[in-house]
């Protein structure tokens, strides 16, 4: 199954490093014939996205752009022979925001007329590619823009989660009018650079973390015995951030979501967790 990987993190400049404190709890690559490899940062308040080689042997670390970024999102999944890569391929974006999707609606081929037609033409016509993973997007968008959230720097992490909530139960309930009799697998991630909200839904697991400050660095070369007057220091043992993760090698450390519950998390790191209504 896909892979998806979200960092929020308190230092911009120090996004390699959280990245690479990661290295042996998160692996990056899920699915070994990987075709659709993506990555999303910010930079300059523009969203960038990245296409990368499957066979490219990804590191965490390789995902880091070569600017600063607060926040990232990475998919790594197989799409069917056929699929345009270039359209495909997770993350998605719109505006400031990056959405990624873990799993699969049911029945997709067969609702994906009905699912389009409520949305609103712009968003019908944002929706380039095939997968049910894009219609998701334009559901959450659409919500967003029902409560004219959808460009608010001030939107808050709660209604974000639950307007992403509010889109996984839509879809599942849409599956289950059309007959679908398993739960599908609705794992979303989403974030406009300053809050990042996920969303389990399904039996696949998705975990988060906190990751705290620390005195040692392998990006910047900080050990407990380097000078506290190098500023880096201070830098490092001040960062923070909060990494969601959908394929973790160790469970110490973090948290798995439960079902239907939703994470969101606001631009001062703080963690909620909404419960399935």
């Amino acid at each position: 199954m896909a892979a998806v990987l979200a960092v929020l993190t308190s230092d911009p400049n120090l996004l390699r490093c959280q990245l690479r404190r990661l290295e042996g709890q998160v692996a990056p690559q899920a699915e070994p014939r990987a075709n659709a490899v993506g990555v999303g940062t910010y930079a300059d308040g523009e969203v960038l996205l990245r296409r990368l080689a499957s066979d490219a042997g990804l590191t965490l670390d390789s995902l880091a752009p070569p600017h600063e970024s607060g926040a990232l999102v990475f998919h790594e999944g197989k799409l069917p022979v056929g699929l345009s890569l270039e359209e495909n391929t997770q993350p998605f974006r719109a505006r400031s925001w990056l959405f990624a999707h873990q799993g699969a609606l049911n029945g997709f081929e067969r609702l994906r007329a009905s699912l389009l037609e409520p949305l609103p033409e712009f968003l019908q016509w944002q929706v380039k590619g095939a997968t049910d993973s894009e219609v998701a997007f334009a559901y959450f968008l659409k919500h967003l823009r029902d409560k004219g959230r959808m460009e608010d720097l001030r939107l808050e992490a709660e209604v974000a989660g639950a307007l992403l909530a509010d889109t996984a139960r839509e879809l599942e309930r849409a599956a289950a009018k059309a007959g679908a009799v398993r739960t599908s697998t609705l794992n979303f991630v989403a974030t406009n650079g300053r809050i990042l909200v996920a969303t389990r839904w399904g039996e696949a697991p998705l975990y988060y973390t906190r990751l705290e400050g620390s005195d040692t660095c392998e990006v910047h070369g900080i050990t407990p015995r380097t000078p506290e007057s190098q500023p880096a220091v201070a830098e490092h043992r001040r960062q923070r951030a909060v990494v969601v993760a959908s394929h973790v090698k160790r469970p110490q450390g973090w948290v798995e979501l439960a079902h239907g519950t939703t994470l969101a998390v606001s631009e001062e790191l703080q963690v909620r967790h909404l419960p399935a209504a």
